[in-house]
Formats: structure tokens, sequence, C-alpha cells
């Protein structure tokens, strides 16, 4: 785990519940297809377990 992941918001947060939002927010995320790079840790993956529904990950 040692990598790096590419996160892409790929459904709107407009439905999502407010903590959901924050969450996608605090990963970088700002707008639909936007992708971000980070370092693939136990806490980045925890955000990201809690909105994958509304993400897409690859490992780098």
């Amino acid at each position: 785990m040692a990598g790096k992941l590419k996160i892409t918001l790929v459904k709107s947060t407009i439905g999502a519940i407010p903590k959901h939002k924050k969450t996608v927010e605090a990963l970088g995320l700002r707008k639909l297809n936007k992708t971000v790079e980070m370092p693939d840790n136990e806490s980045v993956r925890g955000m990201v377990k809690q909105v994958q529904h509304l993400v897409k990950v690859e490992e780098i």
C-alpha cells in the first residue's frame, strides 16, 4: 500500500447525505469527472470506502 490512488468523481453529490458531500470535498473533488491522485494509506481508503458509490478508484 505504498503507491497512489487515482480517484475520479463519477456521480453527483446533489442527492448525497451531507457527510458524504464533505468527504468528497475533503478528497479534493469539486466537479463531476475530475480526478485527483492521493497517497494510498488507511485514511484515504476509509474515505473512499465511505463514498464508493460516487467515485471510481484506480491504483497507480
